[in-house]
């Protein structure tokens, strides 16, 4: 189990990104949270296998007009209690 802190830049907010994850998320199941920042950028903070986070993205990638140009990746400390993955605001 591992978790990370990943900000995605590129065309990512206002193009169903933030549905795309959750809905992801819950099917590949992971849990964390995700949210658009200020410099339209989306921050999401992820937690589960790799596989269950590589599975993720891919499917985020997927989505219609979405267009992931980078991505900041940080492992971070695992949060034991979380059980769910939510949109942040």
């Amino acid at each position: 189990m591992i978790r990370q802190r990943i900000v995605f830049h590129g065309w990512v907010q206002g193009v169903g990104f933030r549905y795309m994850a959750r809905h992801a998320a819950y099917t590949y199941g992971a849990t964390g949270w995700v949210r658009n920042n200020p410099d339209d950028t989306v921050t999401m903070e992820i937690q589960g296998t790799q596989e269950q986070i590589d599975q993720v993205i891919i499917a985020i990638e997927r989505g219609r007009f979405i267009r992931i140009e980078r991505m900041d990746v940080k492992t971070i400390p695992v949060i034991e209690t979380e059980h769910d993955f939510r949109t942040a605001y």
